[in-house]
């Protein structure tokens, strides 16, 4: 085996071409039909101006960008995917996927391990996590209807946008301190025998905070709700669970015994958009679906994941795509976790150069590779209006030297439950957020550190008309 080195997709890009325009030949030639012939003149010019106009973008490949949950896939993935979208199969049935469906059930096998599911377990790929938790809440419904669905008020606003589709109710419940789901408060509302399924996210998207699913699960259980936990942004944290905060880790251990459970291979596992995963511990839910399609299946006797599914066309070029990047990075604590656990040490690292600094403190102590922070200042208004322009002037100066951050809303009650009181002369105040998803973020934090820190100041100084920086 060679030495292990960066591989770009520029040097992938021509096997996978050359590949399947060699498995094309083997069929013979055809001739391509004039309508779709193109002026290769016109065709550049497009292509230069999607270029061009791309430039708008923030540069979300890069690890100074530290905003919203967005890294690039790995030129293994969009090679793969490139080289399967040339025949364009559609993992909706066998016949229109042979090869990609077999590839589906085997990167499945790989994620139910990952949670050390039942080797009985049901699932499918998808296009989202929206469609997994739209999926895996409707089966909930249909188990139990009329009953309502129970979220964490910093769980993802999916939860209560696929509510009013299914026509049910969603009840937030509050949380605490840490940004998990209050037990206390999620048992009063079980006991109301309303709840047909809990929601426990492992990962929220704001915080990263992880709920207490170990004990979410028998609580649930006592009342007779399901369980459903949606981690599709945290759900590759369970292959460095030992790397963890032990409380954290006990949570993830805990997805084993959930009803059923999202994860999403287009944030921590490389993959491009849209790839998402539903897994199900238990096959009794397949009665659930059932549907007729006379012109679909015909070549196989097999079950379809199109008879398994709410949607119906599904790229089978995603499943191609985790399918390569599982073989060159398998899920283990040396093969995608030695991807993700630097983000998490970032994490780490940073929340620990704020707690020093005279300029800016922490929100709250990161469980995943998410920080929240803030500046300091004495009222809320105050807050919004720093952290605003930090949000801005971070990221406006010349490309080399910018830093793209996020903004995170928060209310005086939130802060004062994290020991920070401000003035309540606002409602509410938007805080730093930073998401260090990328592994190249963790060489990266003194610098970034430094950034961040100076743009405070001057936002600071900015927004108070040569008022003296507060310090710690």
């Amino acid at each position: 085996m060679s030495e292990k080195r960066p591989v770009t997709l520029a040097e992938l890009l021509p096997l996978v071409s050359t590949g399947i325009d060699d498995l094309k030949a083997t069929y013979g030639s055809w001739d391509q039909h004039p309508s779709t012939h193109a002026d290769p003149e016109t065709v550049h010019a497009v292509l230069g101006e999607l270029v061009d106009r791309l430039d708008a973008d923030f540069p979300y490949f890069h690890p100074q960008y530290a905003g919203q949950m967005l890294k690039p896939p790995h030129p293994v993935a969009m090679a793969a995917y490139v080289a399967t979208m040339q025949l364009n199969p559609n993992n909706h049935s066998i016949d229109a996927s042979r090869a990609t469906t077999a590839m589906e059930h085997e990167v499945l096998d790989q994620l139910a391990a990952m949670f050390d599911y039942p080797r009985e377990y049901m699932g499918h790929l998808t296009s989202s996590g929206t469609t997994a938790n739209l999926e895996a809440l409707w089966i909930s419904r249909e188990i139990a209807p009329g009953k309502a669905i129970a979220h964490s008020q910093d769980a993802h606003y999916t939860h209560s946008r696929m509510g009013e589709v299914l026509g049910i109710d969603t009840m937030g419940i509050p949380t605490t301190a840490t940004g998990r789901m209050d037990l206390d408060a999620l048992e009063a509302e079980l006991a109301t025998g309303r709840i047909g399924v809990v929601v426990a996210t492992l990962g929220t998207t704001g915080l990263g905070a992880v709920d207490p699913l170990a004990d979410i699960i028998p609580l649930a259980r006592r009342y007779g709700a399901r369980i459903h936990v949606d981690t599709a942004y945290g759900g590759f944290f369970s292959i460095i669970a030992d790397e963890l905060d032990p409380e954290t880790a006990r949570h993830f251990r805990a997805i084993k015994d959930a009803d059923s459970v999202v994860v999403d291979p287009h944030k921590h596992g490389l993959q491009p958009y849209g790839c998402g995963a539903v897994l199900f511990n238990d096959q009794s839910i397949l009665r659930y679906y059932h549907h007729e399609s006379p012109y679909t299946y015909f070549a196989s006797t097999e079950r379809h994941f199109g008879e398994i599914q709410l949607e119906c066309s599904r790229a089978g070029a995603s499943a191609a795509a985790l399918w390569a990047t599982l073989r060159v990075f398998p899920l283990t604590k040396q093969g995608l976790g030695g991807i993700v656990l630097p983000g998490y040490r970032a994490a780490q690292t940073w929340h620990g150069l704020i707690a020093e600094s005279d300029i800016l403190q922490p929100y709250q102590r990161p469980e995943l590779d998410i920080i929240t922070y803030l500046p300091r200042v004495r009222t809320m208004a105050e807050l919004d209006r720093v952290s605003h322009a930090i949000f801005e002037m971070a990221a406006d100066t010349t490309r080399p030297q910018q830093t793209h951050l996020a903004t995170y809303v928060v209310k005086p009650e939130q802060l004062r439950m994290r020991g920070i009181d401000l003035a309540a002369d606002a409602p509410a105040a938007r805080i730093m957020r930073s998401v260090l998803m990328k592994p190249e973020h963790e060489p990266l934090i003194p610098e970034m550190h430094h950034h961040v820190s100076m743009w405070s100041r001057r936002a600071y100084a900015a927004t108070h008309d040569g008022v003296a920086v507060p310090t710690g």
